[in-house]
């Protein structure tokens, strides 16, 4: 097994930052051919998830459905006022994983991880850990 971490900053409040290539580097780095990844966010207010990648208006549309059924306006009582960050980051989860085969994540044709920003812009971390067949 293999882990480590990499870093980030996110430039607004709300955005879903594409780490596949950064993902899949790692696999190389480390010259893994078959196993599992599995990336973890430890932010309350941030998640992980995979989705569509081809088309930039999916992750804005996924924004903006997020704020319709998540209204920030909500008389919240967390003092620092970023409860709906927090609900938001529970619908995405904290990790995903990913399998991997002849040294390539085994993401669809449209697939990419997305580091999911709710309550930015801010410096991040993302953890991960890859376990390799023998």
């Amino acid at each position: 097994m293999v882990s480590g971490r990499f870093s980030l900053s996110t430039a607004v409040n709300m955005e879903f930052v594409d780490i596949t290539d950064k993902l899949q580097r790692t696999v190389d780095e480390n010259k893994i051919d078959s196993g599992i990844l599995v990336a973890y966010n430890p932010h309350t207010t941030a998640g992980l998830t995979i989705n569509e990648g081809a088309d930039p208006a999916v992750q804005s549309d996924l924004v903006g459905i997020l704020h319709r059924i998540i209204p920030r306006d909500y008389p919240c009582r967390h003092r620092e006022g970023n409860s709906p960050s927090h609900m938001m980051a529970t619908l995405t989860g904290s990790s995903v994983t990913i399998i991997i085969e002849e040294g390539h994540l085994m993401l669809g044709t449209w697939q990419r991880v997305f580091f999911c920003e709710y309550d930015g812009p801010r410096n991040r971390k993302v953890w991960w850990k890859i376990m390799a067949d023998q």
